[in-house]
């Protein structure tokens, strides 16, 4: 009983040091303000996730306290893995809430952005989405912002690369039940029909398929000039290794999830020529902050045994911790509701440009960087813009 006893008293003691709102007194007697990292470091999208992660952790090693009142704070980051999953991602966004996070960042993945929404806006704990691009994420949700482009912009700009680079029949591949998957490959189908173009094949397949010989037959059989097949890291060396071997010579596309080196590694020469839209390009910096962070992420990658080419989404990570840091300087508080208000006012120069939101919480941008895959590398073939 005395040992009990004790035991309740040392938890009493150390609950004492935590307030509502993310505010926190470690044992130092630092004060500390928690940021939640709402991202999928297992499971179909664990790839990006972990990079959207990495991108959060060095923006974290960068700017590692925020001033609220006058005074410094540490920022704790508390990390939640959603493992790519919908249910998983409600599990994931509760514990953030719990951990009494004042401002919550992720998610890679639509899907599970827009599962978790709810929870955030009910516990009024503003989300700031990196790389979540399927415009459900943040509509009808005010305490949901982001700092990426949306599909309906970026379907246009791959539809629109596709009728410019002579294509006339396109063929679409989406993956049913995913959000991202589905929705992309329905603005690239409207965008390229608008243009003048015929989609000639539409096909479907499901979560963990690893076999696609027989859509991609189908597929082969409506000869198109363009494939789009918007999917996760994993789908992708499958579709178009099998593309290839069964003589498919159509240009491949995709979105933003396509670009990881996994990708390459796991395709090999068969993932020459492959076209994608993304967020980012190291090669031109567009501000101050992004050349500061393309020398510093870089040494960060070695450290941590990943090859240092940036992805896109860990720019958009590092871009998201900004925000929020500027966020909850400019609300000059840790509660939620105050930080939400703040997010819609704020201006930040990103590592991906200026971001400022609309009333729709969406980051205001124009921009998409065209790259294809040139002797096992990305290539930077052009910016896109689409007014």
């Amino acid at each position: 009983m005395k040992r009990i006893a004790v035991f309740l008293l040392i938890a009493l003691f150390a609950c004492q040091f935590v307030f509502a709102g993310g505010k926190a007194e470690s044992a130092s007697g630092e004060k500390e303000i928690v940021i939640g990292v709402f991202e999928p470091q297992t499971g179909e999208n664990g790839g990006g996730g972990f990079q959207e992660v990495l991108g959060i952790r060095y923006a974290n090693k960068v700017y590692p306290t925020v001033t609220i009142g006058g005074e410094t704070y540490k920022v704790r980051l508390v990390e939640a893995d959603n493992k790519s999953d919908k249910t998983e991602a409600v599990t994931a966004a509760q514990s953030l809430i719990s951990s009494g996070a004042s401002v919550i960042i992720g998610s890679y993945g639509s899907g599970v952005s827009i599962a978790a929404g709810d929870i955030f806006l009910d516990n009024k704990v503003p989300a700031i989405g990196a790389s979540c691009t399927n415009p459900q994420v943040t509509f009808g949700n005010d305490y949901y912002f982001r700092v990426c482009f949306l599909d309906p912009f970026q379907g246009t700009v791959m539809a629109n690369y596709a009728w410019q680079e002579g294509a006339k029949k396109a063929a679409v591949i989406t993956q049913l039940g995913d959000d991202y998957s589905s929705g992309l490959g329905n603005f690239f189908k409207r965008a390229f029909l608008e243009l003048g173009g015929n989609v000639v094949s539409e096909q479907q397949f499901q979560t963990n398929t690893t076999d696609f010989k027989s859509i991609l037959t189908n597929i082969k059989a409506a000869a198109p000039d363009v494939i789009f097949a918007p999917s996760s890291i994993a789908t992708a060396p499958l579709i178009i290794k099998q593309a290839r071997e069964l003589g498919i010579t159509a240009k491949i596309m995709a979105g933003d999830t396509w670009e990881n080196s996994s990708i390459i590694e796991n395709a090999g020469a068969s993932a020459e020529g492959v076209v994608l839209s993304t967020f980012f390009d190291d090669a031109d910096p567009a501000t101050e902050e992004a050349a500061k962070f393309i020398t510093g992420f870089k040494t960060y990658l070695v450290e941590n045994k990943q090859p240092d080419i940036i992805p896109a989404v860990s720019a958009l990570g590092y871009d998201a911790y900004l925000v929020a840091l500027a966020a909850i300087e400019a609300a000059n508080s840790t509660e939620g509701p105050a930080i939400r208000d703040a997010l819609v006012k704020v201006s930040v120069e990103g590592v991906t440009g200026k971001i400022v939101f609309d009333e729709n919480g969406d980051a205001d941008k124009d921009l998409a960087f065209i790259k294809v895959i040139q002797n096992g590398q990305f290539k930077f073939l052009k910016t896109v813009s689409v007014l």
